[in-house]
């Protein structure tokens, strides 16, 4: 069993399927409109990024490329630890395992943070929102990658996977956090139907999936989400 940081909130598509996750990744946003909007924002050339919940380390080497310097954090210990692999020759990245909740990090230490589909889900996360606050600098920014179950087809299979999900909710809670909203439309782009298969179950219950993989053809999937930020 591996470590896991006190108070992680369990991610099983990742933890228990890192293989497929890594699929995930390489199919999310071929295009960079994330990338590209976020930079509009608040550009990490030069700054102190740290990527909460990164996992294994996926995106670690492209902040790396033009940050200053690059920390990646993640509860699961086991995830971390191919984090570190990934970026063991990338001397301005440092991997370590915590929650959060309770970063293992000094106050106004950070210039932008980047969250991805990892914990932030609004309400109940204000302790990790409050963590945030402490250890980003004044000029920083922070970026919170969410599902906008409100369109586009994956948005459609959320609300089906998550019948009980309140967008509005979720919109409610973090426009009184002083967030933007940013909509973004992406997409998943895969190489073939075995791995958008893959995918899809480990996203989804098993029934779900294979009812999505018989309504859906081809290999690309119309994705909307919710850039939430915040400058300090």
């Amino acid at each position: 069993m591996a470590e896991i940081a006190p108070g992680a909130v369990p991610s099983p598509n990742i933890w228990n399927s890192p293989q497929v996750y890594e699929l995930e990744n390489r199919a999310v946003d071929p295009d960079g409109v994330l990338d590209a909007a976020m930079r509009a924002i608040r550009p990490w050339t030069g700054a102190t990024v740290l990527d909460l919940g990164c996992g294994t380390g996926f995106h670690l080497p492209h902040f790396a490329a033009e940050a200053d310097r690059v920390i990646g954090i993640e509860p699961h210990a086991g995830l971390a630890g191919a984090a570190a692999r990934r970026v063991r020759d990338l001397p301005n990245v440092t991997v370590r395992v915590g929650a959060a909740q309770a970063l293992p990090l000094p106050d106004a230490s950070v210039d932008v943070v980047h969250v991805r589909w990892a914990y932030f889900f609004g309400p109940g996360c204000e302790p990790g929102l409050a963590e945030l606050d402490r250890v980003v600098r004044r000029g920083g920014a922070v970026f919170v990658i969410d599902n906008d179950a409100t369109r586009s087809t994956f948005g459609r299979w959320f609300r089906r996977g998550l019948p009980k999900y309140d967008p509005e909710a979720v919109e409610r809670f973090w426009t009184r956090r002083g967030f933007t909203r940013e909509p973004l439309m992406i997409k998943w782009s895969f190489g073939n139907r075995e791995d958008l298969a893959a995918v899809l179950r480990i996203e989804f219950p098993a029934d779900l999936a294979d009812e999505f993989l018989r309504e859906h053809a081809g290999l690309e999937v119309d994705y909307a989400v919710n850039l939430w930020w915040r400058c300090a």
